[in-house]
């Protein structure tokens, strides 16, 4: 993706905050565990932490979060939901934490939005010694049939390369490294991935895959087409076509040391 066009995508979630917030699904507690297994201690930031799904699952784990995101309509959604959280403005390239102020950082569903050439730096400036930087996704289980063939008709505007396990350890596996000319920060990269599963209704998955940068960026006519494919198809569906359902997921965690410090990865 051109750095224009990630801007682009990664500035388009305000609009659609409530709708994020609503039907964006949390995250597999055993998940979250993993990431943060070999930190040295219970200070957590959750970056890029949007309207709270990751912070949520961090505050039912008992450690200590807070919350850094940039765009005003989802951290405004963010503090509605959890009150008693720490959540600052501020981004991935300009954290508002002093250096060495927490254990591990996390990041759901936005490392791929950050400039690892800024943001490895500032992320490096946060941890303790021995800190960690974690990045969780969402997958989509296209291992089952009926969630490929949805992915076939949304296209990658609605299921992306990091949207299922086929393709996710490849499109995430070098996220933390800056760019060519540039050392760095963090290394020794492990991934794993967790069962996970959401709720859904035909209508409310659908709603949850508008809620996709691709989606959210594209021009009204071709999006209310490609949600009208979707409806389509899981009407279709034994699986998909009545009530509720269990969406097949997986939570999958990206997690590396910080280079120079002991490997407790």
């Amino acid at each position: 993706m051109e750095e224009g066009e990630r801007l682009l995508h990664g500035s388009s979630f305000g609009t659609a905050a409530a709708a994020y917030a609503a039907h964006r699904p949390d995250y597999a507690q055993a998940a979250v565990r993993w990431a943060l297994g070999p930190a040295p201690g219970a200070r957590v930031l959750d970056l890029g932490s949007g309207t709270g799904k990751l912070t949520a699952t961090l505050v039912a784990l008992g450690v200590d979060v807070v919350a850094v995101e940039p765009d005003p309509a989802m951290l405004a959604e963010l503090r509605r939901a959890l009150p008693t959280v720490r959540a600052l403005p501020g981004s991935a390239e300009s954290i508002p934490l002093p250096d060495a102020s927490v254990d591990a950082v996390l990041a759901g569903n936005a490392m791929h939005w950050f400039d690892m050439a800024v943001a490895g730096p500032e992320i490096a400036r946060v941890l303790a010694p021995g800190g960690l930087l974690a990045g969780l996704w969402n997958l989509m289980d296209d291992r089952v049939e009926w969630v490929a063939g949805l992915a076939r008709t949304g296209g990658s505007a609605a299921v992306g390369p990091r949207d299922t396990p086929a393709a996710w350890r490849a499109a995430t596996a070098g996220m933390h490294l800056p760019g060519t000319g540039v050392a760095a920060l963090f290394g020794s990269p492990k991934q794993a991935e967790f069962p996970h599963g959401q709720r859904r209704t035909a209508d409310s998955l659908v709603a949850t895959l508008a809620t996709r940068a691709g989606m959210l960026v594209m021009p009204e006519p071709e999006r209310e087409a490609t949600l009208a494919r979707m409806r389509a198809f899981l009407a279709s569906r034994p699986e998909t076509a009545d009530g509720e359902f269990i969406l097949p997921m997986l939570t999958a965690a990206l997690r590396l040391r910080r280079l120079g410090e002991p490997a407790v990865v």
